[in-house]
């Protein structure tokens, strides 16, 4: 690859850098989240954050907004949510005596979308268009998004009170599944330490913008010039379709969820400066990229087997490229 495109994908990495830097600011210990989501972002798809109350889910999505210079929203799930609340609706002007399309706060940059499980299945449905084709029908013409878009989705564990499993069609529009834990105690310490020196620290004033919505865009147009070779493309694809054939599983990884670990696989290779993908990088974003799209057999799930644990497998099951 000629050397302007290293220089560029240098300065793009050493842009990344600065975020993160920023972001470590208010987020202690989840560093993993932080480069997923950073990924995603960069490489135009979308993020589920899984995870108990008081994790930082929602905090994760506000700063992302607050270091970016475009347009963030949030959209709070609830039972009683319609898809007019979302897209919007049309609306009676008597001056003109006719409708017109009142857009809803699903058209922005950046959408926080918080308990996005809480919300029944003709709401849920309403998102379907807008994570595939980042656009909105109403009454037969189509509207679209702004550019750069993403949806960052936060939901409970569906164990928990009023929460409803999204249905598959959608859990395939999001390319990394991320799971919070809890932090440990040093960690713990460092949060509490955090706010204590910040009174205001849940308004994030202390942070600025680093990065433009021009810039991402830009940003990810550098990702055509990351190289990736035909081996490790056919490696993506048998993993893919190692997911399909595994005992454990009845419902397997789709071909979409194959361009999304392609695509994430070339961001992260950016972000880190490099111009060329490895079989590392494929290997680290797997599970975050099939977790969410596969759906375990009732026997092992009796037997106690985790999706997690099925990633592992299929990473040492296909041969790695030479």
């Amino acid at each position: 690859m000629e050397d302007n495109n290293l220089i560029e994908l240098s300065a793009f990495s050493d842009k990344l850098s600065e975020l993160k830097a920023e972001a470590h600011k208010a987020l202690i210990g989840q560093e993993k989240v932080l480069d997923l989501i950073l990924t995603a972002y960069f490489a135009g798809g979308h993020v589920l954050i899984e995870g108990a109350p008081g994790l930082a889910k929602t905090l994760v999505a506000r700063l992302l907004g607050a270091l970016t210079d475009t347009e963030f929203k949030r959209i709070q799930f609830t039972p009683d949510l319609m898809p007019a609340d979302i897209l919007g609706t049309m609306v009676f002007h008597p001056g003109e005596a006719n409708f017109q399309y009142k857009k809803g706060p699903i058209f922005s940059n950046l959408v926080l979308i918080d308990e996005v499980n809480r919300a029944p299945a003709k709401t849920q449905a309403a998102l379907f268009e807008v994570m595939q084709e980042q656009q909105v029908t109403q009454d037969g013409v189509a509207y679209d998004l702004p550019s750069p878009f993403m949806i960052i989705a936060t939901q409970n564990p569906i164990e928990q009170e009023g929460t409803y499993r999204l249905p598959e069609a959608q859990l395939d529009r999001f390319m990394f599944k991320i799971t919070i834990d809890y932090p440990n105690l040093e960690e713990e310490g460092a949060i509490l330490r955090l706010h204590h020196q910040n009174s205001n620290f849940a308004d994030l004033d202390f942070l600025q913008p680093v990065v433009t919505g021009k810039e991402l865009l830009s940003f990810r147009n550098q990702l055509v010039k990351v190289m990736i070779k035909d081996e490790l493309i056919d490696y993506i694809a048998q993993l893919v379709q190692n997911t399909r054939q595994n005992g454990a599983v009845s419902l397997g990884a789709s071909p979409r969820a194959a361009i999304d670990l392609l695509s994430a696989s070339k961001a992260m290779a950016a972000i880190t400066g490099r111009d060329f993908v490895t079989p590392e990088d494929i290997q680290y974003l797997l599970p975050s990229v099939i977790q969410h799209r596969l759906i375990l057999t009732p026997e092992a799930e009796l037997q106690g087997v985790t999706l997690e644990e099925v990633s592992q497998t299929i990473i040492q099951q296909v041969e790695v490229p030479k």
